[in-house]
């Protein structure tokens, strides 16, 4: 678990802390690597079409709810530089549940 205050809905929130100890005896707490998650980790909620002038921080407010939020986006889609996702119009976004949450019933 993290050594750092990250409120639960941070992408940070589960990432583990390792101590670095310099040549003079000083130690410094870094933040392990985070690796992107399974996109098939993701229950698919529907697509969202990318158009002109769309930043993700704001697909992440109209999709989620919480513009902080976007790095759910991103990893639901298996994105590396998250605004990647934008750049090209009309490209098709996987709006997602949460890792790990099961997807609804069919109705």
């Amino acid at each position: 678990m993290s050594n750092y205050n990250f409120a639960p809905t941070s992408r940070y929130y589960d990432v583990a802390t390792a101590t670095y100890t310099d040549a003079n005896g000083e130690n410094f707490v870094y933040l392990t690597r985070r690796l992107l998650p399974d996109p098939a980790d993701f229950a698919l909620l529907h697509w969202h079409t990318v158009v002109a002038g769309e930043r993700l921080d704001l697909v992440a407010a109209s999709e989620l709810g919480d513009a902080e939020a976007f790095w759910r986006i991103a990893d639901a889609n298996a994105a590396m530089r998250p605004q990647d996702l934008v750049a090209t119009l009309g490209r098709r976004l996987a709006i997602t549940l949460p890792a790990g949450l099961p997807a609804p019933p069919a109705l």
